[in-house]
């Protein structure tokens, strides 16, 4: 069996070659040409799998190490009988320590407590739904805006007027659909924007479209009491360089990249496949993970509850680092500056979980012990 894979997915030896020829080369560059007689197609979410790239070809099946699929025809799949799968879930993690990063920074920047702000999340699946466990462990205010979930189960869902209207930080985690009733393409469009109560933070780690950014950007220049934080952009990896100078955290599209995130993918389109082929599975992503270089911290009770959830957050990560490797990629010409987003995703250094700490506390504190539980680390006692 031919194997035709993104050069950006890890691990594709260790779990597939037993399953036959592996291809590796870069995602946009996947076309009809180059599929030959693969069966199998692993891809991300720079791939645009549809008729146009499969058709008349042997692919039986095409799996995805991300967590949306915007990018797949499904229906096409469904059409002709191809076997697809996702990785729903794999960095949801990453994502929700990539927001706590971005919210430290804010919150240092405009010298603000986090606990006094309202939170609102528009989109509740596998990351929203993770972040919101998280500010409320932490005992924040948290409004949730998820239409599709709101019709089909009972839950405290607010609409996205009432997002708008009355939460000072907006972090969006819906999937890009671009037809039908729950459509989110620029689902905050220069209307929507226009309602951003004064000092509002919004964060998009979703996708680039989900916000209009040429609306975006006119308001961000009208309004600099409003702040924003962008991994992802409208037709990347070209970016809109004003909006991104304009923006208090840009990045190229990494809030996800974790090392554990990405392994995980490859981990669950391995499963998939098996199933797809009636194979037990034979690799085990436990046996494959790295220790992480940072295996735990220790406080003393005393410490100010604020200080102990900066240091675990921005011990494992923070992203303004990634901001500034991405705007010293935005001095050159659009054609390198196109290169270079995909450079920086390429080269990402590994970047670990906060969930794969262990935290001591030298006594028992039940205040402290909480972040301890709302970030997901492990209590050491």
């Amino acid at each position: 069996m031919r194997i035709l894979a993104d050069e950006n997915i890890p691990l594709v030896d260790a779990f597939f070659a037993e399953h036959g020829d592996i291809r590796r080369m870069p995602g946009r560059s996947i076309n009809r040409a180059v599929l030959e007689q693969a069966e199998v197609l692993l891809v991300r979410s720079v791939t645009r799998v549809d008729r146009e790239l499969l058709e008349g070809s042997a692919v039986r099946f095409v799996g995805t190490c991300t967590i949306g699929t915007d990018h797949l025809d499904i229906d096409y799949f469904d059409e002709v009988g191809i076997d697809w799968a996702s990785a729903p879930g794999c960095n949801a993690r990453g994502v929700v320590d990539y927001v706590l990063g971005s919210l430290l920074a804010l919150a240092e920047g405009e010298g603000v407590a986090l606990h006094d702000r309202r939170y609102g999340v528009i989109g509740a699946g596998e990351v929203g739904g993770r972040l919101v466990e998280v500010l409320r462990g932490l005992g924040w205010d948290v409004r949730v805006c998820d239409p599709p979930r709101q019709a089909r189960e009972v839950g405290e869902f607010v609409g996205l007027d009432e997002i708008l209207e009355e939460c000072d930080v907006i972090s969006l985690h819906t999937p890009l659909t671009l037809e039908g009733e729950h459509s989110t393409f620029h689902l905050l469009d220069g209307a929507r924007l226009a309602q951003l109560r004064p000092g509002a933070w919004l964060i998009n780690a979703a996708r680039g479209a989900v916000v209009d950014n040429a609306a975006l950007r006119e308001q961000l220049a009208r309004r600099p009491d409003i702040q924003a934080v962008l991994d992802v952009w409208e037709g990347e990896p070209q970016v809109d360089v004003e909006l991104a100078e304009l923006c208090w955290i840009a990045t190229p599209h990494i809030a996800g990249y974790s090392l554990d995130g990405k392994l995980r993918g490859t981990a669950q389109i391995y499963q998939a496949l098996c199933a797809s082929k009636g194979i037990e599975p034979k690799v085990d992503l436990a046996e494959l993970m790295p220790a992480a270089p940072l295996r735990g911290l220790a406080f003393d009770a005393s410490v100010d509850p604020a200080d102990m959830l900066s240091t675990i957050c921005r011990a494992v990560y923070d992203p303004r680092r990634d901001d500034a490797a991405f705007r010293r990629s935005l001095g050159g010409d659009e054609g390198q500056r196109r290169v270079d987003f995909d450079q920086l995703r390429k080269q990402y250094p590994p970047r670990r979980e906060i969930d794969s700490l262990q935290i001591e506390i030298s006594a028992a504190e039940p205040k402290l012990e909480r972040i301890v539980d709302a970030l997901g680390a492990t209590l050491k006692r």
